[in-house]
């Protein structure tokens, strides 16, 4: 009898542990976006319509279809996914980033893109939550804390703090519900004006897209409280097999002097 006594005891320090609500919060989410179907996502193809805003006011819009692929690599100032949007009734426009470059391709031929548009975009990625529950979850570093919850828009929400080794801070809003995330907000200094930027991007309208994987069909994306752009898809579709080098420029394409943002 005796000699259950610290075992018994050890199994009650066990049980007594305090549960690290965050992390629980997040690994909702991936179950709730789809488990480890989610996590073994290879790429994903939306199409629908992109509206692009300046100054609140519609600069912007297009039929646009946008291929998306997973990658096991990360470069140190890159990202893991590759990425094709391409848009318009006859497809004559694109961009296209790589994974610690871009460019804009149209029939005169490749433009890089400019830098601080380039890190723009690979800070937006970086930081996007989808992203961080996809690729980056697992990465040294990463820490969840759970920040309260609230009411947004008559839904109950769980707020949770998502920090990397580099001290870069996403705050994600969770549907309390359904444990999807709602809306994300993270803060840098842009590249080009030294200015902090606060960039906020909601997610609604999940569907589910096969093997019990939800992604949002629309996405709309604030920079400082300021509309810059809305993607309503009409479909996705994942672990598609894509077009033949659509993550290729163009053969014999030609290459022009890349222009100032």
């Amino acid at each position: 009898m005796k000699a259950l006594v610290p075992f018994l005891l050890c199994t009650a320090c066990v049980i007594a542990q305090p549960v690290d609500k965050g992390k629980q919060v997040v690994e909702d989410a991936i179950a709730a976006l789809g488990g480890e179907q989610f996590l073994q996502m290879q790429n994903r193809v939306e199409s629908g319509r992109a509206y692009s805003f300046y100054n609140e006011e519609l600069s912007g819009l297009d039929i646009a279809t946008i291929y998306t692929e997973y990658l096991t690599s990360q470069p140190e100032n890159g990202v893991s996914v590759r990425e094709r949007e391409v848009f318009g009734k006859k497809q004559d426009y694109s961009v296209l980033f790589l994974q610690d470059q871009g460019w804009d391709v149209t029939f005169r031929g490749a433009r890089p893109v400019p830098d601080p548009s380039l890190q723009r975009y690979l800070n937006s990625t970086r930081n996007n939550v989808l992203y961080i529950l996809r690729v980056r979850y697992k990465e040294p570093g990463m820490e969840f804390d759970y920040t309260g919850r609230d009411v947004m828009m008559n839904v109950e929400v769980v707020l949770v703090d998502i920090s990397d080794s580099q001290g870069q801070v996403v705050h994600v809003v969770f549907d309390r519900l359904t444990k999807l995330p709602l809306r994300q907000t993270f803060s840098y200094i842009d590249p080009e004006t030294k200015l902090r930027m606060d960039e906020t991007t909601e997610f609604a309208n999940y569907r589910d897209v096969g093997n019990g994987v939800k992604l949002p069909f629309s996405i709309r994306r604030e920079r400082n409280g300021l509309k810059l752009y809305e993607i309503y898809a009409n479909k996705i579709l994942i672990n598609q097999a894509l077009p033949p080098k659509i993550f290729d420029l163009p053969p014999g394409v030609k290459i022009l002097h890349k222009m100032n943002n």
